[in-house]
């Protein structure tokens, strides 16, 4: 980590916890700089207000404790710093996290033993893109010793891994589409009159040529037959699957490791406030998504705007598949969370989940979202608690 001596504490930045741009915050100088990254990084560690004797051993502070406490009190009065009892230390208060994560903090890197992990659990993670996202919710608090968070793609974003229509009545056929996310979707599709079997296995044939391999929300016009009958079946069929479509399904949201709270935070009420929290799957994308939208991977106590999370940071990165949007991972913890190591798990796993749901849902370079629409739909609500297996 460079150390204040090496840097200005102002400037145009490009930083891991917003976007680019000038820097609107107060100005510190290198002594102020050093100081504060040192109450900063002790108290990530101890959890401990850091007294001044500490901060002058500290690596880049080479003044007396008596400047110190001098440079202490004035970063307590710009509002970088609090003292929560008169004869204790100090904390960091939120504006004294961000000027950290802003300007302060270097890349974070994981260790050797996280990288295997996560190595190894993309190297042999199978099944179904919904255990995957489960496992890997896990995988990212296991990592990081935080609640983590995961959300899947889009249902629109898997490919068609088969399609059917059956009869199953006189005039009325189900037409059955099984995706490459492991759903299995079905539609009841009205005709006017008696279809046959041979005019069901014609209509399956041509939406199987037609549709197979390609998103749910792609349905390319089928070119006219010259038969009345297939011909009116698959423009019914083509109806039936627009509304699969606007079905609005929940999206998958997964939490892992929601226990891990209880040993981040020192109130009772404040754990349970979270948990509550993580119960509502809405609220969860939600946040993630604000975050995101802001331009932002890092969201610091109120910066939010939950009020029930005011004690805790949000860490978020995108997922993606060949530059598109597949959702996100996110970590929730207290504000006192190792910015840089979440940083970069956040990243890394963020970045090999991206490469799993392309492999598993089959999408390549033709892939897209219609415009606009950002993280996925609602499609079920999340899992925490043991349900989720966070803390195996």
């Amino acid at each position: 980590m460079a150390r204040a001596g090496e840097r200005t504490a102002s400037r145009k930045v490009s930083h891991p916890g917003g976007a680019a741009g000038e820097d609107t915050a107060p100005a510190l100088d290198a002594r102020k700089a050093a100081i504060l990254e040192a109450v900063v990084t002790e108290y990530i560690g101890t959890a401990q207000p850091v007294g001044s004797h500490h901060v002058a051993q500290a690596p880049g502070v080479d003044v007396s404790s008596a400047t110190v406490r001098s440079e202490m009190a004035a970063l307590e009065h710009e509002g970088y710093l609090v003292q929560p009892h008169t004869s204790a230390g100090r904390i960091p208060t939120d504006k004294g996290y961000r000027f950290f994560v802003d300007h302060l903090a270097t890349p974070g890197v994981l260790g050797p033993a996280q990288r295997h992990m996560v190595q190894r659990f993309f190297d042999q993670v199978h099944g179904e893109l919904e255990e995957t996202l489960e496992r890997t919710s896990r995988l990212l608090s296991e990592v990081t010793s935080y609640a983590a968070v995961v959300v899947g793609p889009s249902h629109d974003a898997a490919t068609v891994r088969s399609v059917q229509l059956v009869g199953i009545g006189p005039r009325t056929a189900l037409v059955v589409v099984v995706l490459s996310d492991g759903a299995v979707e079905k539609r009841f599709v009205e005709l006017d009159e008696e279809a046959s079997s041979e005019l069901l296995a014609a209509a399956s044939a041509r939406l199987q040529a037609h549709l197979v391999g390609r998103p749910l929300g792609e349905r390319p016009p089928f070119e006219p037959t010259g038969e009345r009958a297939l011909d009116d079946l698959l423009a019914r069929t083509r109806v039936a699957l627009a509304e699969l479509e606007r079905r609005g399904e929940p999206e998958q949201v997964f939490v892992g490791g929601p226990s891990r709270l209880a040993s981040a935070f020192d109130a009772v009420e404040t754990v349970r406030s979270v948990l509550a929290i993580l119960e509502q799957q809405l609220v969860v994308v939600s946040l993630l998504r604000d975050v995101l939208d802001r331009g932002l991977s890092v969201a610091i106590g109120t910066e939010h705007g939950y009020e029930p999370l005011a004690s805790c940071a949000v860490v978020v990165a995108p997922v993606s598949v060949d530059g598109r949007d597949a959702g996100a991972v996110g970590l929730l913890g207290p504000t006192r969370m190792d910015y840089p190591r979440a940083l970069a798990a956040a990243h890394v796993v963020g970045e090999r989940l991206g490469e799993r749901i392309g492999d598993v849902l089959g999408l390549g370079s033709g892939w897209h979202l219609r415009a606009g629409e950002g993280l996925p739909r609602r499609r079920r609500p999340a899992r925490t608690g043991e349900n989720a297996r966070g803390d195996e």
